[in-house]
């Protein structure tokens, strides 16, 4: 009898779960398909693990669909605008992904002639490519044993082992787990298999462990304590930040927008004029002379801190000259466009006009 422990084992068991069971995602190639001989588009790939970071496959995959849809390959989405690919990413949150995304096709386009490397090493370089995301691509669109570990990942593999080791130091202790199980053989597969079984069956509340295929030998099963893992360590709570935001539109129904600076919080995004965002904030000036109201206050949650935003709304004159912003015509204003705390502003403040 084989050793259910043993690696060949616990991957050809796996492998086998997988082939019945594979999620049917957009941007994947199905167990069927690729028996096939149909190959992962890198492009596709690469697209769905930048927009999957900080992010749930429900949400992403309207957007993975419409960004098709508009650039069908990479080299079409190094030509597109700045504030158009900005416009559609609105929503999906971590802005700084979107201005990576284009830096990243554009190196692809013109320094590989529009054809993503097949190489962890060569990935690396990429602009935006980390170390997770070159071994999914490396792993997933070409077939490299490269060990790759996401959130689901790590889940499966605390228990599996029964890691006690809190989160995030237990990561390397996780890491040399994930590569000792990745095998030489459809690698690939067995990458989505593990995040496929995170996703649906190992998962952080009431994991699904008797219909598990790796049931038998999981550690934490055994322990009675797979519900508990991954451990983590406590996390500090999160600082409160506050500021002013100005939202108006002129009589013609133009609204009064900019575009924020392209490094930090929301860059490249388009949204209202405002005040810093500051623990203890300052007076605010208005961006042009008005009769603002007070409409109420937007709540929004950030990586590193919470934000309240009191927002401030005017209806401007024909022949306002405003001291910051610019105005923008309503046949080409679309709320969609703004990052989600810029619209909760707009969605408060609309009922003034």
């Amino acid at each position: 009898m084989r050793d259910s422990a043993s690696a060949p084992h616990l991957q050809g068991t796996l492998l086998d779960w997988y082939d019945r069971n594979a999620r049917d995602l957009p941007w994947r190639t199905s167990p069927a398909q690729r028996t096939q001989g149909v190959r992962p588009d890198p492009y596709h790939v690469w697209l769905s693990e930048i927009m999957l970071q900080q992010t749930t496959v429900a949400a992403v995959k309207p957007y993975f669909e419409r960004f098709l849809a508009l650039w069908p390959t990479v080299s079409d989405l190094a030509r597109a605008e700045d504030s158009a690919v900005m416009g559609e990413w609105a929503g999906l949150g971590y802005y700084a992904r979107a201005r990576n995304l284009l830096k990243c096709a554009r190196a692809v386009t013109d320094n590989h002639d529009g054809v993503f490397p097949d190489t962890y090493d060569q990935l690396l370089e990429l602009p935006g490519i980390g170390p997770y995301t070159a071994a999914a691509i490396a792993s997933i669109a070409f077939d490299r044993p490269e060990p790759v570990m996401d959130g689901n990942v790590e889940r499966v593999m605390s228990r599996l082992h029964a890691v006690e080791t809190p989160l995030p130091a237990s990561k390397p202790i996780l890491q040399s787990h994930t590569a000792e199980l990745t095998p030489h053989l459809r690698p690939g597969d067995y990458a989505q298999a593990v995040m496929d079984l995170g996703a649906t069956i190992c998962t952080p509340r009431n994991p699904a462990c008797g219909i598990c295929p790796w049931r038998t030998p999981c550690k934490a099963r055994i322990a009675g304590n797979a519900a508990d893992l991954p451990r983590k360590t406590p996390k500090k709570a999160k600082p409160v930040r506050q500021g002013t935001i100005f939202v108006a539109a002129r009589e013609d129904g133009a609204w009064l927008v900019e575009r924020r600076p392209d490094s930090g919080l929301l860059g490249g995004m388009m949204g209202w004029p405002g005040s810093d965002w500051q623990e203890h904030p300052t007076d605010a000036t208005p961006p042009a002379t008005a009769a603002w109201a007070d409409v109420g206050e937007v709540r929004h949650t950030f990586t590193h801190f919470h934000l309240r935003l009191r927002v401030m709304a005017a209806r401007l004159p024909a022949n306002c000259a405003p001291q910051r912003g610019d105005f923008m015509e309503p046949d080409r204003f679309r709320p969609s466009d703004l990052p989600t705390v810029m619209r909760k502003a707009f969605d408060l403040a609309r009922h003034v006009y």
